[in-house]
């Protein structure tokens, strides 16, 4: 059975379950759907496959988008969804890798998922799957951390190029960076490109840009 976009947000509104986060479980659902539904190449039935593509929530104290499309996709049963924080539940109020089907890494302590991206995208490289993607998706907030900075300019500096990281960008950064965040990384060698987060078409383009040479960044804006 095929389940439409309008039908995975109906999904994820059923996982927000943190009175902290009223709003940051859903807004990263344009991202994560159009990456799922339109460029990743992933299998639920064959989730170990080494040539995979990769996606990783750094963002991981929001899941409710993430864990909504898994179930939407076929990663696990939907009716998951409707235990998410309960104490038996694979699904907790930040993913755990060993537990949730299609996770990649546990995630939720801020400013790890980049640098870990980083090292996936060498181990694909290494082990010969050049032509399998990394994507990550990160908040602004996350730029704040020193890690980010670190990977940044790593990953530039050795033309990373099967790396890719989504900035959900809703303006909640503490420091910023002069000339936006694009300029953050494009000093530091890489591609970017800025969309509105609400745009599945122009994410998608973003998204499978070329970038034969370095890595790319596209920086999902949210204003509410």
């Amino acid at each position: 059975m095929t389940i439409t976009y309008e039908e995975t947000r109906e999904l994820a509104q059923r996982t927000v379950v943190d009175a902290r986060y009223p709003n940051i479980n859903i807004y990263t659902l344009d991202a994560i759907w159009v990456l799922y539904d339109r460029v990743l190449r992933v299998d639920p039935q064959r989730i170990d496959d080494p040539a995979r593509d990769r996606f990783l929530l750094s963002k991981g104290h929001g899941p409710s988008a993430f864990y909504a499309v898994l179930a939407a996709k076929g990663f696990f049963p939907a009716e998951w969804l409707d235990t998410v924080a309960d104490l038996e539940s694979p699904l907790g109020s930040h993913p755990d890798a060993t537990l949730v089907p299609g996770a990649e890494i546990s995630s939720g302590s801020l400013g790890h998922g980049l640098p870990l991206g980083v090292g996936v995208a060498l181990g694909q490289r290494a082990t010969g799957h050049r032509d399998a993607q990394v994507y990550v998706l990160v908040g602004d907030a996350e730029l704040d951390e020193g890690s980010n900075h670190e990977a940044i300019a790593y990953a530039g500096a050795v033309g990373l190029a099967n790396l890719n990281v989504i900035v959900a960008d809703n303006d909640s950064a503490s420091h910023g960076w002069a000339g936006g965040i694009a300029s953050r990384f494009a000093v530091n060698g890489w591609s970017t490109a800025t969309e509105d987060m609400h745009d599945h078409d122009a994410l998608y383009r973003a998204f499978t840009a070329p970038h034969p040479d370095r890595p790319h960044v596209t920086v999902a804006t949210v204003r509410t």
